[in-house]
């Protein structure tokens, strides 16, 4: 096995194009933080794009960032901290979930995971604020696509198909996200003591109100304990998170309260408090125990969530929590992983969703559909595009569905992937 480790776009070009020539599959790694998410790898090489890293453009007065493709999540984030600015959509790390350690994502990366926090039913996910990309498709060709201003008119939006590629259809060289200043006050509202169906409820009642509230979660029993060094305790919190300026906000919590009056105990936590919690909900802290017991990532509708997970419950033992209003569910399986088939069976019957093995062992990946089967009609379209960009299907072959040139169109089809 060769790892190849470019330094500049003309490399990581000449590398693919080799690869190509060769039909000898690579697979495709940043800092290798979502390495262990999808079924395990079927290539020869590395290409290693650690040392394609820099920030190559930075307005602050025009909301753009451009980096080059491997250049650390961290160190993008705390240049915008320094200016006040922000990825508004927060991009989850999974490097502590996958038993790696934090601040190891690339901005590819992001862009290649399609990644989103809790801030997504306010922000959306990365494809939502991708201006464009350089990339290299497994033909062996560089592409560019979109540009560096926020309005772009250049055809085919080629930067939000690749979202959620996971690496299968090009290799991305640069990417220049929207970045956009950050809150100046941030509260958090918890309600504690709610069960699961109520806390969908109390959630629900929330987001519709004017409070413009960014961001919605509910932590179980004991479950609430794992985030934030213990801050919440023991007992179920349903957060509300609302941001903005200091005077807007402390109307719209007050009115939160109003609202919410009779759903329980009201707890306010502001400041770094408030951002510590909503970092572990966005990187699933409570399921970061370094184990392998398989967690898996399931989007569907927020009012059938619980009832989904309720239903799982009476065949298998799991552990849960929910962000995006409910419409996001953390699973994690405490004795080993039920037949796939199952968990995909229930969510199926409460109104359909998308279902994602994140966390397993790289004998349960290779044995089970780690990300969501599609339909006929959309496999097919999946499987033009592979042979549109990668022919030879020599970029991550096999990691999203059996078979070399497979591929699927996760940005397209799976409203909640991230």
């Amino acid at each position: 096995m060769t790892t190849f480790t470019p330094s500049t776009a003309a490399e990581v070009l000449s590398t693919v194009q080799w690869a190509a020539a060769e039909e000898s599959p690579l697979e495709i790694l940043g800092h290798g933080s979502k390495r262990g998410i999808g079924r395990p790898q079927q290539s020869e090489h590395t290409l290693d794009l650690s040392k394609l890293s820099g920030v190559t453009l930075y307005e602050p007065a025009e909301l753009v960032l451009s980096a080059k493709a491997g250049t650390p999540l961290a160190g993008i984030e705390s240049l915008l901290a320094e200016n006040g600015q922000q990825l508004a959509f927060e991009p989850m790390d999974y490097g502590p979930l996958l038993g790696g350690i934090k601040g190891k994502g690339t901005i590819g990366g992001v862009l290649a995971a399609n990644l989103s926090g809790p801030r997504r039913l306010k922000a959306g996910a990365a494809r939502d604020h991708i201006l464009g990309i350089s990339a290299v498709a497994g033909r062996g060709e560089a592409f560019k696509s979109g540009g560096r201003v926020v309005k772009n008119v250049t055809g085919y939006d080629l930067s939000k198909l690749m979202a959620s590629s996971w690496g299968t259809l090009a290799v991305f060289t640069d990417v220049t996200f929207k970045v956009l200043p950050a809150a100046e006050t941030e509260v958090t509202l918890a309600i504690r003591g709610l069960l699961d169906d109520h806390a969908a409820a109390a959630m629900a009642l929330a987001l519709g109100s004017s409070a413009e509230v960014s961001s919605a979660a509910h932590l179980p029993e004991r479950v609430a304990a794992r985030v934030a060094g213990g801050r919440l305790g023991s007992d179920a919190a349903t957060l509300l998170r609302v941001e903005g300026f200091g005077p807007s906000v402390a109307y719209r919590v007050a009115a939160l309260k109003d609202l919410l009056r009779n759903a329980g105990q009201l707890e306010e936590i502001a400041g770094e408090a408030s951002h510590s919690i909503w970092r572990d909900v966005r990187d699933c802290a409570p399921f970061a125990d370094g184990s392998e017991k398989p967690v898996w990532r399931v989007s569907m509708a927020p009012s059938q969530g619980h009832q989904m997970v309720l239903a799982l419950r009476m065949q298998a033992a799991v552990d849960a929590f929910y962000d995006w209003q409910g419409g996001l569910v953390w699973l994690r399986m405490e004795h080993g992983d039920p037949e796939a088939g199952l968990l995909r069976g229930l969510i199926g019957k409460h109104g359909g969703g998308h279902a994602t093995l994140v966390r397993a062992a790289p004998s349960h990946r290779a044995a089970v559909p780690v990300f969501e089967p599609q339909a006929p009609h959309l496999a097919a379209l999946a499987a033009r595009l592979k042979q549109e960009f990668d022919p030879k299907a020599i970029l991550n072959p096999g990691r999203m569905a059996p078979g070399a040139g497979s591929a699927t169109l996760g940005p397209l089809t799976e409203g909640g992937s991230s």
